[in-house]
């Protein structure tokens, strides 16, 4: 929980997250939002980015079966993984959203991943829908896909189920939760305006 709120408080403070409980931001999906997540800008800061990466190594060396190689969700989750995969010395793939159109047609990228127990690095996670992309082509492509993880995640109760529903395990780093408990302790927001915002995040699920 403690890496949870300082990690948040970090995404905040290099303003990779931001909150705006009046004045909403507008996703690419027409979504009018109170949250915007750019996890990229941390590639920026080292030392944000070399939490993430060692916090993600702390999570895998708890993990009962380790894995093999080290998969990116391309594109923000490739700089992840391939950190992740420095510190491990282990192989590293990233994945398309879909086949290139062109070349060898390929949708992984960086090797074979027939046989290996890999583990996926997401940068944020709303629903898990491009995560599980990610996860069908690996496993089309041979791998025992161990788990995803990401950085960030909204805590969706859709995105719990479409990950049980696909039959693999995540978690995230920091989220949306934490997020605003921070905010709060900090004296940045009120309970009040707390609320609201659950609320929001609650009413994308109806």
């Amino acid at each position: 929980m403690q890496l949870s709120s300082e990690l948040a408080r970090e995404l905040l403070q290099i303003k990779a997250v931001q909150i705006n409980p009046t004045d909403y931001f507008t996703w690419t999906s027409g979504i009018q939002s109170p949250i915007y997540c750019d996890n990229r800008i941390t590639m920026s800061y080292p030392e944000v980015r070399t939490k993430i990466a060692a916090a993600f190594e702390e999570r895998v060396s708890q993990m009962a079966i380790k894995p093999d190689v080290i998969a990116g969700c391309a594109t923000a989750g490739i700089p992840h993984a391939a950190w992740l995969a420095d510190r491990l010395n282990l192989p590293m793939v990233y994945v398309r959203s879909k086949p290139k159109a062109h070349g060898k047609g390929n949708q992984i990228e960086g090797g074979s991943v027939q046989g290996k127990n890999v583990v996926v690095i997401e940068d944020l996670i709303s629903t898990g829908g491009s995560s599980l992309e990610a996860v069908e082509a690996l496993r089309k492509a041979g791998a025992e896909v161990l788990e995803v993880m990401s950085i960030f995640s909204y805590g969706l109760s859709s995105s719990y189920d479409n990950f049980e529903k696909a039959s693999i395990s995540y978690q995230s780093l920091t989220n949306y939760d934490a997020l605003l408990q921070a905010l709060v302790e900090d004296g940045k927001l009120t309970n009040q305006e707390k609320s609201i915002l659950l609320d929001w995040r609650n009413a994308l699920e109806s």
